[in-house]
């Protein structure tokens, strides 16, 4: 190959909806500085006639193939079309599961996306805690339609720590804060209403956390931000803007995260299957 020669694509394998083998494929390629290689996955290759069109094409454009298959006739297929047609295949999961085999003793299930399956729950609370975290405090409105849940509120009312409490029960929050003169965002009234619910509290138990965090902020004196009149206005506003939207409101007065957060839970549940 001279210098100038386009590289090679790398063809990487794999018989469940997930690339593991792609990301470690990434990883290598990342190693060599201006190296373009071209990578393409294929996904969910279970079936024969899928193996003899992904050899093909490898023939046509040259391609190293990199699989992760876990299906031992699959697997073997894959391997032995390859070295028909000369084309070099990198078995990453065979070996591994060899050894395991002899190790435990055991054969394997050979059952595609069977860790994804087994871990699901534990996927599905990562990908909403990055989520709510990528969407805290009304960021990136453009994606404010991909929640599960959107919490509204004036600023003390434990609208972060809600959300990543509802995370972790694998709910993808977005919280926006109320801001008193501040028009909301146009993307809030075009949201999926069911969805989203306003969080109310007390108005001397807001008066309480928000001293609590001026001393914490080494903050004294009065101001707007602990000015009784203005925090029930503040209320007065927020309540106006669920009005406005039709959403559903919580209380969160007295009341620990884990009941706030099977409240909101509660009224969403409820609201879409009342107003399918």
């Amino acid at each position: 190959m001279q210098p100038d020669d386009p590289y090679p694509p790398i063809f990487v394998v794999t018989g469940s909806l997930h690339g593991v083998g792609e990301q470690l494929v990434h990883t290598i390629l990342a190693q060599f500085h201006g190296a373009d290689v071209p990578v393409q996955t294929y996904f969910c290759i279970r079936e024969m006639n899928q193996i003899e069109l992904l050899i093909t094409e490898a023939v046509i454009s040259n391609a190293l193939i990199i699989h992760t298959m876990v299906s031992p006739d699959m697997r073997q297929a894959l391997v032995a079309m390859a070295q028909a047609q000369g084309i070099m295949a990198i078995d990453l999961a065979g070996p591994l599961m060899d050894y395991l085999s002899i190790l435990l003793n055991r054969e394997p299930s050979g059952q595609p996306g069977l860790y994804r399956k087994m871990h699901e729950v534990e996927f599905k609370r990562n990908e909403a805690v990055e989520f709510t975290l990528a969407h805290d405090d009304g960021v990136k409105a453009e994606e404010w339609h991909e929640a599960d849940i959107v919490l509204l509120g004036v600023s003390r009312v434990y609208k972060t720590p809600l959300s990543v409490y509802l995370a972790m029960m694998t709910w993808k929050v977005v919280n926006v804060p109320i801001v008193m003169g501040v028009t909301p965002r146009r993307e809030l009234f075009e949201l999926d209403r069911r969805r989203v619910v306003g969080l109310m509290i007390d108005p001397d138990q807001l008066l309480h956390h928000r001293q609590y965090r001026q001393r914490q902020l080494g903050v004294h004196g009065r101001s707007n931000y602990v000015d009784p009149v203005k925090l029930f206005e503040e209320l007065e506003y927020a309540r106006k803007v669920y009005r406005r939207g039709g959403f559903a409101t919580v209380d969160v007065t007295d009341k620990p995260i884990e009941t706030t957060a099977d409240e909101v839970v509660a009224t969403v549940t409820r609201r879409l299957k009342s107003e399918a």
